[in-house]
Formats: C-alpha cells, structure tokens, sequence
C-alpha cells in the first residue's frame, strides 16, 4: 500500500505525480465471465443461446454450459443486485431467458450479457449495487510499453474491464453509493482542490480532469494535479468534452457528430457475411468485405488502446472469420451482418474521429506546475485508509441469495 501511495511512475515530471489508485481509491478488478457466450454483441444471439442450453438434454447441457472450478450446473449463487434472475441450481432451471444488459466491453466497445450470476464467474456484485443512472466508471486500460493511445476511458454502462493488449486494469466507479452520494475520491482532495481552484470543483470535474491528464505507467495510471488554476480550468473542460463523447448522448447528452462533409457514411453496402476490414488511407475509405464506408479520418482507423486498433478488433468480435474457431453456444450468431452494426460503426468511427481530434488539447496540459505526491501527503490527503478503498455497505433492498434465501448484508 506505501509502495502505491507514494504515487508518480518514477519517469521525470510524473516522478511525485499522484496515481488514479491514489485520487480515487476503490477500485474493482475485471469481470470474468468464464465463458464467452453469455457476451454477445446483439442481444437476439443470448437469447437463442439461453434456449439452446435450457432445452438440451442434462449430459449436453452440462457440454453447453461449459463448466469452471467457479461455476457449473449445479452451483448456487445469490442474484446479481437488481436482476430478478434465478438462484437455484442452473441444472434444473427452465425459465426464460433474462433481459439482456447493455455493457461496455472493454473500451469503446458496447456489446450484451447474460445477467445471470450463475453464468459468471466472477461478475462483481459491488459493481452491479452501485450501478445507476447516475454512476460513471473510469476504467484503467494497462500498462503497455511504448503504447501512445489513452490510459483511460469513461463509460455510464456497467463495464466488464476488458483489455484490448490482455494488460487488465482496474475500474473505478465515480461514486461509492447509488444516487451519486459519496464521490469515490481521496478524503480531503475536493476541499484542497477547492481551497485552490475555487468553489467549483465537484466530483465529476475531478473525473474530467484525469481524464483528460492520466498517463500510462509501469506504477498504474498517473494523474499530475495542476497548481495553476487556468491549467485546471482548461484541462477539466477538455476531459467534460472526452466525458461528452464517449458517453454517446447518455446522461442527457446529446450523440457525439462530426461536422458536415467529414460524417461517415455507408458508400456501398455490407455484405451479409464481410471477410475483411481494410483501409484505404488515399481515398479515406474503410473496406468491409465488399462494402465500403466514408470518409474515415486516419486518426479514427489508426486509433489504439495498448497496441491494438479499435476498428479492426471491433470488426474482429462480429466477423465470420473472428467467430471460425467459436463452438458450442458461441456460435450461435447471426447469419448475416445486421443493419444496426452498421449503424454501431458509424457511431464508432465518429467517436474514434472525435477523440483523436482532442489529442494536441490533451498533450498541452502536460507542461506547468503541479501539486505533488508529497504535498498531497503534507494536507493529509495521502495516505489514503483502508476503508476508502473498500465498497460502501449500499444494501437498500433484500436481494436474493442461493436457493432463493435472503441475503444478510
């Protein structure tokens, strides 16, 4: 814990810069499904999965389903916090399938899932209790040598923390209890900020800033904290802008658009099974299959997160020669591409487009003066306690333990 606490990556100007780890200090390791068909990127292939695995004999279900150490047919487990799912064994289950959840599967990337704890190895409740229409997660993408593309990303979805380079990092709600009460950041850090920064300074514009600052580290993500209040007020409005985008016009926000005469748009149709996404960097032309989508800005098909392009892995997790080693429940899926990927991409490649254009903004924040490590220390904001980076007790309700027994939290 000291070893964290001391902040900064050791790497010249972020050597006594504080670490996310240390500004908001409850964090959530990745869900682990366990197995890869209770994610989807439509919610028609969960569906025809769930009555593939209920209706099939005991031996083939218990082939279907995919058995760990943490999960079989025969596990019992409590429900996830407001999902209305089952808790008996999964061997005798017959019911219908659960409504779908919309979540964020890794970065920039919104897909489907099972909400059946049952399904999951590892779903983390703690998430699922804070989870609302007010609730914003910062997600860590990982440390990856020599990667230039974001240390982290926002999403108002519940979010799975997938790594695109396999380097998992943390995920980090904005807040510790439902109803945005209880900002999840370093007792004492608002009132200091205030103290410097003027009255203004919330929760969310803490978010903002980090991020429009945070640097990957080998230490965890770096967040320097500005001394000057005009480099803070030009970064928190900057990170409200990344905020506004890639939140995609939830929280009342409106959807992220390109100015007139840069819009994507669909050239020539997708075909019902594309084999390949290529680019064409000459004519601003991404190529799916036979279709062809444009204009795509180069900083949008070149845009990575730990070494990996957004746009090919995205296209990789719906392609046909993405899905060729896929069995069982995993290769139900649709036949042919759907209308509303298309539409998904368009929206992708706009947002790609819009943050790449942010870059030389974000790049501008580094230089100045800032409040350290060790003056974060001197306040008493650091170290942080134990207890700040341990959830909330948020239990509202009776939720639903094994075997339809309450659970006493």
């Amino acid at each position: 814990m000291a070893a964290r606490a001391a902040g900064g990556s050791g790497d010249g100007q972020d050597a006594d810069a504080p670490l996310l780890d240390d500004l908001m200090p409850w964090s959530v390791r990745p869900l682990r499904t366990g197995r890869p068909w209770v994610i989807a990127p439509d919610a028609g292939s969960l569906r025809a999965r769930w009555e593939r695995l209920v209706g099939a004999p005991a031996e083939e279900r218990e082939r279907l389903f995919g058995a760990t150490r943490a999960r079989t047919p025969r596990t019992t487990v409590a429900a996830l916090p407001g999902q209305a799912t089952g808790t008996g064994r999964f061997a005798r289950e017959r019911g219908p399938c659960p409504e779908p959840v919309r979540i964020a599967h890794g970065p920039y990337d919104e897909q489907w899932l099972l909400p059946d704890h049952r399904l999951i190895d590892a779903a983390r409740p703690e998430l699922w209790r804070v989870a609302d229409g007010h609730q914003l997660f910062a997600v860590e993408h990982g440390h990856v040598p020599q990667d230039t593309g974001p240390a982290l990303s926002v999403t108002g979805l519940l979010p799975d923390g997938h790594s695109p380079a396999g380097r998992p990092g943390r995920i980090r709600p904005l807040f510790r209890r439902p109803g945005a009460r209880e900002p999840n950041l370093a007792p004492g850090l608002t009132e200091l900020l205030r103290a410097r920064h003027g009255a203004t300074v919330t929760a969310r514009s803490v978010l903002a800033w980090a991020l429009a600052a945070a640097r990957p580290s080998p230490a965890g993500c770096v967040v320097p904290l500005p001394a000057d209040t005009a480099r803070w007020s030009a970064g928190v409005e900057l990170g409200q802008e990344l905020l506004r985008v890639q939140l995609r016009g939830a929280r009342g926000g409106e959807r992220p658009r390109l100015p007139g005469g840069r819009r994507p748009y669909v050239r020539a149709a997708v075909p019902p099974v594309p084999d390949a996404v290529t680019y064409d960097a000459d004519t601003g032309t991404l190529g799916l299959g036979t279709g062809r989508i444009a204009p795509v800005p180069a900083g949008a098909w070149e845009f990575r997160v730990g070494g990996v392009r957004m746009l090919e892995l995205w296209f990789e997790r719906r392609s046909a020669a993405g899905a060729k080693d896929a069995d069982g429940l995993a290769a139900l899926r649709p036949g042919a591409w759907p209308q509303a990927w298309t539409s998904e991409l368009l929206e992708l490649i706009t947002l790609l487009a819009l943050l790449d254009g942010l870059r030389p903004r974000q790049e501008g924040l580094a230089a100045g003066p800032c409040i350290t490590a060790a003056e974060l220390r001197a306040a008493g904001v650091l170290p942080v306690a134990a207890a700040s980076r341990r959830p909330a007790s948020v239990l509202g309700h009776r939720e639903e333990g094994p075997d339809g027994q309450f659970a006493l939290l």
